[in-house]
């Protein structure tokens, strides 16, 4: 594959663009996806956790988290569900989108905040009925994947909470987020229309976002004001945000500071929102002159190959592959061992920015219809500034996409504004059925002062 460093126009961005909320009709099919799963696994109750970072499973069914609080979700395999809530979200519960029981527990208060109509979680849980099952399955926020150890016995639930389980019944407890995350058959993993549109907002406002910071990319500006323009609408960001000119984690920092960036450093920048996360790493110069000495051939060692994976990956990714394909194919093309890579070559997204994977060597999981998909291929090569493109797209057969377009025809005009560009003028061979979610798929300016200049196949 030749990749070329040219002048190009960038991607068309989208602005005004309003949230979609979900449906109902939408939740009472995430319910019954849930329940369809926990009865053919053999579940008598799920408990699932929440907290603001760890909320997306109870968000799932619920619409909201608990912010800076914790809360549980009891979910029976009737249907029937209770939300403990702490102080300070005992309102959420009239709000819930799935209709759930209230108890209070000030145990998943912050600290100091008053307990009074104290009850042990014991109690809360024999009150509940738990103490009469025979099998919990326990959801936090991720499965355990591990070769050595039973993963249905590893819990990411707090001590406190696991424990009062264990103290109030006989059930068998095993963790059961595999019903929410896992690739081969999660209940969260696939997404309808509505859900497609709920998350393009967020791909669509990051990579806004990203597009709009890398044009204000000048010597003398500051890493928070970049950092101010990776910010948006108010919404919740799913990482944190990024704007590192130079030398990174100073002092261990993560956030933006008020360091000028300076001609021939290296810059990165993330954001991150529901549904999409923008990424991009390159050198705050104008052309490859100005590359340090030591990385002269910065381009041919780095960029152009991992902009090959990336447009490969676009033009290889298809609904039915198996994952651990797509892992095998990312290796020919840029091998582990040359280009320091190893995490996961493409992740599921969707309330978080990393949900899990069924990319991954010899996965059987197969890429489906209703994927959120975020192309995420870090290379590390010793000595040589990193290079990065990460964006959301998603997997949609003929009667996804025809829904989409019924039901939200000024997003497939969107859809369609980015995929033409995509093969009109940075020349990757995307599929039909691959559909970009955020403005910037693929545009990639390694040199940030040729605003002008972008890699093409």
């Amino acid at each position: 594959m030749m990749i070329q460093l040219q002048t190009v126009p960038a991607p068309r961005t989208f602005t005004d663009v309003p949230p979609v909320l979900l449906t109902d009709a939408t939740m009472l099919e995430r319910k019954d996806k849930v329940l369809t799963r926990m009865n053919e696994a053999g579940y008598d109750a799920l408990v699932i956790y929440a907290d603001k970072e760890h909320g997306a499973n109870f968000e799932y069914l619920t619409g909201f988290v608990p912010r800076f609080e914790e809360g549980l979700l009891i979910v029976e395999k009737t249907g029937a569900a209770t939300a403990i809530l702490g102080n300070e979200n005992l309102k959420m519960a009239q709000h819930s989108r799935l209709p759930a029981t209230l108890k209070h527990c000030p145990f998943f208060s912050l600290p100091n905040q008053p307990m009074e109509n104290e009850a042990s979680l014991e109690t809360l849980f024999s009150d509940i009925g738990l103490h009469k099952l025979e099998r919990i399955g326990l959801v936090g926020w991720k499965m355990f994947t591990s070769a050595g150890a039973d993963n249905r016995l590893l819990f990411d639930l707090p001590y406190f909470i696991v424990e009062a389980l264990k103290n109030s019944t006989h059930a068998q407890l095993e963790n059961a987020a595999h019903l929410f995350i896992r690739g081969d058959n999660g209940a969260r993993v696939t997404n309808n229309a509505n859900e497609i549109a709920h998350y393009e907002y967020g791909a669509n406002l990051a990579s806004g976002c990203m597009l709009n910071a890398l044009n204000a990319v000048e010597p003398g500006i500051r890493e928070t004001e970049l950092g101010a323009m990776l910010a948006a609408e108010g919404q919740y960001q799913t990482v944190v945000t990024i704007a590192a000119a130079g030398q990174r984690f100073e002092k261990a920092n993560f956030y933006p500071t008020y360091k000028k960036l300076e001609r021939g450093q290296p810059l990165s920048m993330t954001t991150g929102f529901k549904g999409g996360l923008s990424s991009r790493t390159g050198f705050v110069i104008a052309d490859e002159s100005e590359l340090p000495d030591a990385q002269k051939d910065y381009l041919d060692r780095v960029a152009k190959p991992y902009f090959a994976a990336v447009a490969r990956w676009l033009e290889t990714l298809r609904i039915g592959m198996p994952g651990g394909a797509m892992y095998a194919h990312i290796e020919q093309h840029l091998p582990k061992a040359q280009y320091g890579w190893h995490l996961n070559p493409g992740h599921l997204s969707a309330d978080e920015e990393w949900m899990s994977s069924p990319i991954y060597p010899h996965s059987a999981e197969t890429l489906k219809s209703g994927m959120i998909l975020q192309i995420d291929i870090i290379p590390s090569v010793p000595g040589y500034t990193g290079v990065s493109a990460e964006e959301s797209i998603a997997l949609a057969d003929p009667t996804l996409q025809s829904n989409i377009q019924a039901a939200y025809p000024a997003l497939w005009a969107r859809i369609l504004t980015r995929r033409a560009y995509i093969r009109e003028v940075l020349k990757i061979n995307l599929a039909d059925e691959v559909i970009p979610l955020s403005n910037t798929v693929a545009y990639l300016r390694p040199f940030l002062l040729a605003k002008e200049k972008a890699f093409t196949c």
